[in-house]
C-alpha cells in the first residue's frame, strides 16, 4: 500500500511497497508533475541521508536567497542552467541519485522555498513537458516535515 506524504500539486513523496531490504518504491512529485518517471526505486541507505540532510538544511534556512529577484522562476532557471561556473552549484537541490538525475533542479529561498525543474531526457514519457519549467513553491517548514515523515517510514520498514 502506498502512503503519501505531502500534496502532489505542491510537493509529496509517495512511499509504495519494498523490493527488499534495501530498495524500495518512492514516488517523488512537485507542482503536480511526476520526477521519478525514469527510476521510482530508491537505494533505501543513501536515500535516507539525502532526504534527512535535505530536510535538515531546509528546516536551517541553510539555501541561497533568490539569485534574479528582478526575474520571474522561469527566466532563473534557463540563468542557473546556462551559467557554467560554481555560481549554479549553490542552487542545486534534491541531489537524491538516480531517483531524479531526470530532472534538472535548483532551488532558492524567498518567504517559501522555491523550486524549479525541467525534464531532459529526450526518452521523458510525457513529450509535452520537454522544454517547459514547471515551478513548486512550499513553506520550508513544510517541504522539511514532507521529507522528515517519508524517512521516517523508510526508516522504519528497514530496521
Amino acid at each position: 500500500m502506498t502512503r503519501r506524504f505531502g500534496d502532489r500539486a505542491i510537493f509529496a513523496v509517495e512511499v509504495g511497497e519494498g523490493i527488499s531490504s534495501e530498495l524500495r518504491v518512492v514516488d517523488l512529485w512537485a507542482a503536480g508533475k511526476w520526477l521519478t518517471t525514469d527510476d521510482n526505486v530508491a537505494f533505501l541507505p543513501s536515500f535516507l541521508r539525502s532526504l534527512r540532510s535535505s530536510a535538515a538544511q531546509v528546516r536551517r534556512r541553510d539555501v541561497q536567497a533568490c539569485p534574479y529577484p528582478e526575474r520571474t522562476p522561469e527566466e532563473i532557471f534557463g540563468l542557473l542552467k546556462a551559467d557554467e561556473t560554481e555560481f549554479r552549484e549553490q542552487f542545486w537541490f534534491m541531489t537524491w541519485g538516480e531517483t531524479v538525475d531526470n530532472v534538472s533542479r535548483y532551488a532558492w529561498l524567498d518567504d517559501d522555498l522555491v523550486i524549479v525543474f525541467a525534464f531532459w531526457r529526450p526518452t521523458h514519457p510525457f513529450p509535452e513537458d520537454l522544454g517547459r519549467v514547471f515551478v513548486a513553491r512550499i513553506p520550508p517548514d513544510a517541504f522539511a516535515t514532507t521529507l522528515e515523515e517519508a524517512a521516517d517510514l523508510l526508516d522504519a520498514k528497514v530496521t
